[in-house]
This record gives structure tokens, sequence and C-alpha cells, in this order.
């Protein structure tokens, strides 16, 4: 009758403490039935779970594996795991699987103890934790602290299982969210499924997402209507009138202004901390991008350029006699239209929307977060925060590739 044990071996990490572990149990019949390791600041800690063909015939062997591994300063324990229990845990295999992203500039045993309280709550079992941020460099006085890429980002990511359905899930988001809000960091709930790794496409909001302004309110500080349209824009942001129409009527408010006004702001667009490196890993990664604007396709055209997207649909502004008219061109880009074109890129590239990432922070972005597979409202206002299924707040742009499992040393591989 076979015997299953766990076998747990910590010391200090080594090749050849690893080495001796599995070197004792390869001379005996031992089937390896789980493994896992971690090692945190040269402290190895690594997990074995052993089958052995006899009842009985495993004694002999810890006792030796404990003596050997003993001499180089490790130290080993067992536990006997019966029938019953091993039944279980393979059956465990197929509950529902999630991942919990845990984001900020510092993590704080707080954030740790209150996101694992909330999972503790809904019943999720965690099984596996892992930093996905690089190391922190500590200042001498401790007071500062940075990464090597002269970035400040935390991020630990937590995979899950449980019982979770359906019904609760929007439940433990709405307390994610608050408890994020009041902790001041990111907290991003997904379902752990192939598409979580295989994503394909990613389509950004360009105004106060991919850049760190509303072009029209600069055009309209250089119109001498930055007021009238700063008010507007805000209303539209936050939903409380339709996109389509304070667009139009801001829109209305540039005309007379100088085209050559348009190229001065085009050439001091600020782009969004973390945009570069995050397109340039996409591309690397072999990602397609896309720019799905409200505002003007000048604009998207020169961050085409700039950073090398794929696609580019926006407003058109109608100029005539080196003038704004206070007309667009064709269709305006607005909610509706926005999540036909997400639809549209994604079949041109014969792309499930499942594998799609959509990226915004206005209400005029929510049909189109709700569309792609994965919808990240980004440094967005409450109605949109609430409403999308992930939110980043704390940290730059490049925080989405820790949605995606990407982890910072691998950025370092990948760009050099």
């Amino acid at each position: 009758m076979r015997e299953i044990i766990l076998v747990q071996l910590s010391g200090q990490e080594s090749q050849a403490l690893t080495s001796t572990f599995f070197g004792v149990l390869a001379q005996y019949s031992v089937n390896v039935l789980d493994i896992g390791q971690a090692v945190i600041h040269n402290a190895l800690n690594l997990g074995v779970l052993v089958e052995f063909p006899e009842q009985g015939g495993s004694e002999s062997i810890l006792a030796e594996l404990a003596r050997l591994v003993g001499d180089q300063g490790g130290e080993v324990r067992f536990s006997v795991v019966s029938d019953p229990e091993y039944q279980q845990w393979v059956a465990d295999q197929c509950e529902n699987r999630y991942v919990v992203t845990l984001l900020a500039k510092q993590i704080t045993a707080e954030h740790v103890a209150r996101v694992t309280q909330l999972m503790n709550d809904a019943s999720l079992e965690i099984f596996n934790v892992q930093r996905l941020s690089e190391r922190t460099i500590l200042e001498p006085q401790g007071d500062q602290r940075v990464q090597n890429g002269g970035r400040c980002n935390a991020c630990v990511e937590f995979s899950v299982r449980g019982p979770s359905s359906e019904a609760n899930i929007a439940p433990l988001r709405a307390q994610f969210l608050q408890t994020s809000t009041q902790l001041g960091v990111d907290i991003a709930f997904q379902k752990d499924d192939a598409f979580r790794r295989n994503r394909r496409l990613v389509v950004f909001d360009m105004d106060s997402t991919l850049i760190e302004t509303e072009v029209i309110d600069e055009l309209a500080e250089r119109a001498g209507v930055g007021a009238q349209v700063r008010e507007i824009t805000e209303r539209a942001m936050l939903g409380e009138i339709d996109f389509k129409d304070s667009f139009t009527q801001r829109v209305a408010l540039l005309k007379g202004l100088d085209s050559a006004v348009l190229e001065d702001v085009a050439e001091t667009l600020p782009l969004t901390d973390g945009a570069e490196r995050l397109m340039r890993v996409l591309k690397v990664l072999g990602y397609k991008t896309a720019l799905v604007s409200g505002g003007f396709k000048y604009f998207g055209n020169r961050l085409k350029q700039r950073l090398g997207i794929d696609y580019v649909f926006a407003n058109e502004l109608e100029i005539a006699d080196g003038k704004v008219t206070g007309r667009v061109v064709g269709d305006v880009v607005d909610a509706d239209r926005k999540a036909d074109l997400l639809k549209e890129i994604a079949r041109r590239e014969n792309i499930s929307l499942q594998q799609v990432i959509a990226v915004g922070d206005g209400a005029n972005d929510l049909k189109m977060l709700a569309v792609a597979g994965l919808g990240i409202a980004f440094r967005a206002k409450p109605i949109v925060k609430e409403s999308a299924e992930q939110s980043i707040s704390t940290v730059g742009l490049d925080g989405i590739l820790y949605l995606i499992g990407v982890r910072d040393v691998d950025h370092l591989d990948l760009l050099g």
C-alpha cells in the first residue's frame, strides 16, 4: 500500500542543499506529486509531496534525508497525508481560481492584512504569493525607496481558489474597491484563466489616459475660452451630460483658432508616467495597440508616431483657410462608437474580445471597458472606478503589466 508524505525543507539558499535533497529521493522509487519553492532574502523554503510505493517504506529514507540535509545546515520536516486528504486536495484543483493583485507605491503589513482578511471572509484560499515588482533599494536613512529603474512601484500577486460564484463576485469587488480607497492602494481581482495570460490587443483612450492632459482644454486656453470648455469637459467626464452634445459645444467654442496652434500643442503633449515603458514592452511581447479617442486625430497620429501605436481612431477637426471652423468631419467618436471600434479592431486582427484590454478614465469609456475582456479604469473619475471591473490609480500606466502577470524583471530582460 502506498504512502504519501509532505516533505518540507528549509535552510540557506544553496544549489548543493537542493541537489542533496533530491539526490537521496532519486535512489528510491519515489514519485513527486507536487512541488513548490520560495526564496526570500537567501532563505530557502521547499515543499515536496511524494509518494512511496509501500506503506512504512519511507522511515529509513526520511531519516537519511534529515541527516544529510542537517549536515549542510538545513532542516527537514515530514507529515503524513492520508488517502482521503490527498483525494480532497486533487478535487480542490477544480475550484474556481482567481488572481488578486495588490499595487501601491509601497506595500505595508496593513495592506496585506486587510486584503487577505477580505479573501478569508470570502472563503478564498491563498495557494501562492509572489512579488512582481523589483526589489526595493533602501536609502541609508530608510526614508526613500526606489526601484532599479528609477520608479517606485510595489506589487504582490496572490493566487487564490474557492467557491466564489458570479453572484458574490460583485460584492467582493465592491469591498476591494472600498478598501483600496481607504488604504490608497489598488486591488485587482480577476478570474485566473487562459485568457488572462493570453491578451493580444490593448485599446487606450487618449486624453488623461495615455497623456496627462485634455487636449481640447489646451486648445481652449489658446482660444481664450478655457474656463468655459473645462467646465463642460468636467461635466462630460463625470457623466452629468451627454458626451456627444458636450463635445459639439466645446468644439464650437474653438471656432477661429489658428491651425498653427495644433502643432504647438502637439509638440508638448505630456505622456502619462509609464506609458513609454508599457508600449515598448507590449510591442516586444507582440501585442497590437490602438488609440480610440473622443479627442482629436491630429494628436492621436502624433502619438502613433512617437509610441508605435498600430491603430488610431479619433475625431477630425475641420480646418478652413488655416482656421478651426468649430466643427468636426464625420461622426463624433462617442461611447458607443468607441465600443464598436474596439470590436472592429479585434475582428480585423482575429482576436477574441476576451483577449482585449481596454483602458480609459471617463464616462465615455465605460462601454469600451465593459466590452473588453479586461477593462481598466486608469486614474479615473469615481463613477468610472465604481463601474469598471479593475482600476489603477496609485502607479503609472505600466502598472497594467502587473495585471497580466508581467514582472519588473521581465522588463529588464525584454528591453535590455
